[in-house]
């Protein structure tokens, strides 16, 4: 059986809070790994079917419109992601229990990014059935953030109407991240000779890549970005030798580079390259990095209500768009990926209403300062 449009409810913000929070506790209970969120999708389907709304779908990605859609509107994506990371190891509930303990919700994904998800969700909600919107909305619930997998936000992009600012939904406690740096991975091998480690021979690989990953340590870019800093190199993988006593022949390692926009990928490619001695590949995926200016209304309309800004140490969905972007969202992001991940279910309340000001607040500055 359909559920009737909200229409009037949802001045209640009561009532979109209780749907939210049973959304989200049955999204936990359905695991969703990034690349694995078929059953998640087709939770997020149906749960906006049963509310009259039509629903797009390609591969795990979920999207629709508000009701009064026009295309001479500028349309606002609001978007955030219902795959998760595997539960790591230090678990000592059930990820996928979803239980409520003292205003805390647990479980895998709670607080990265399902509380976000499911507060935008409502705000949607909120704003579905009204008439006299100067924007339109379209709601983006997406896969493969976690991996930033080419069947995410990549994938369903194409199929969009042009978009002229996103709402991106990640656990920022309710203030502005209108920066974040972008984000390369490498992938470098190491050559050298094998022997046997009792005789003065061979060519150790690790001590030759000791050479490189001491350089990636030390190494510091001259220019820096006003928003976002320096660019930060981090070896995080290592990977080398067959058995205790060979001297190994290879030696990989892995690094983790946040970009700012003082640089371009080719000139810290350049750059590294021209500095050790390990063959380098970039593995696909190179997200760029992101802000808004002070300018925007979107910020004007935060800073009218409160809110505050920041530079954001993560990187999101929002690397992959190309227009302007605000992060924000219940939850704290130190509590992403940690073992008995939760979200406290008054953030997800104080998150709808959150969103809601701030996009009520955002009406009268477009009067003035419209979005293209």
């Amino acid at each position: 059986m359909k559920i009737a449009p909200y229409n009037s409810r949802f001045k209640d913000v009561g009532i979109l809070y209780q749907d939210s929070l049973l959304l989200l506790q049955a999204l936990i209970r359905t695991p969703s790994e990034s690349g694995q969120e078929g059953k998640t999708a087709d939770l997020i389907h149906s749960f906006l079917s049963k509310r009259t709304i039509t629903v797009n779908r390609v591969k795990n990605n979920v999207w629709a419109y508000n009701s009064f859609f026009s295309r001479g509107k500028p349309t606002i994506l609001l978007n955030s992601h219902h795959d998760t990371v595997k539960p790591n190891a230090g678990y000592t509930r059930d990820p996928y229990d979803a239980i409520i303990k003292q205003e805390m919700l647990y479980g895998l994904g709670a607080n990265d990014a399902g509380g976000c998800l499911v507060s935008l969700i409502a705000t949607f909600l909120y704003y579905y059935d009204q008439t006299d919107l100067p924007f339109n909305l379209c709601l983006a619930t997406t896969a493969e953030e976690e991996n930033s997998g080419e069947n995410g936000i990549l994938l369903m992009l194409d199929h969009l109407a042009p978009i002229a600012f996103a709402l991106i939904g990640e656990p920022t406690e309710m203030q502005m991240a209108i920066a974040e740096k972008g984000n390369m991975v490498l992938d470098c091998v190491v050559h050298g000779k094998a022997g046997h480690a009792a005789r003065e021979e061979g060519d150790n690989a690790i001590y030759k890549a000791l050479k490189d990953i001491q350089w990636f340590e030390q190494y510091r870019f001259p220019k820096q970005c006003e928003f976002l800093g320096s660019i930060k190199m981090t070896v995080t993988q290592v990977d080398a030798g067959i058995q205790h006593n060979v001297i190994p022949a290879v030696c990989r390692f892995t690094v983790d580079i946040r970009l700012t926009s003082a640089y371009t990928v080719d000139e810290i490619l350049k750059t590294i390259k021209s500095n050790i001695s390990s063959n380098v590949s970039v593995r696909p995926g190179v997200m760029k990095p992101s802000s808004i200016p002070a300018s925007h209304p979107v910020i004007k309309a935060g800073q009218a209500i409160g809110l505050k800004t920041y530079v954001s140490p993560t990187c999101s969905d929002q690397g992959w768009l190309d227009v302007p972007s605000l992060k924000m969202g219940p939850g704290d992001s130190a509590r992403s990926h940690m073992a008995n991940e939760y979200v406290y279910t008054w953030e997800i309340r104080e998150g709808i209403k959150g969103y809601i000001t701030l996009l009520d607040t955002l009406l009268p500055f477009l009067l003035n300062n419209p979005i293209e």
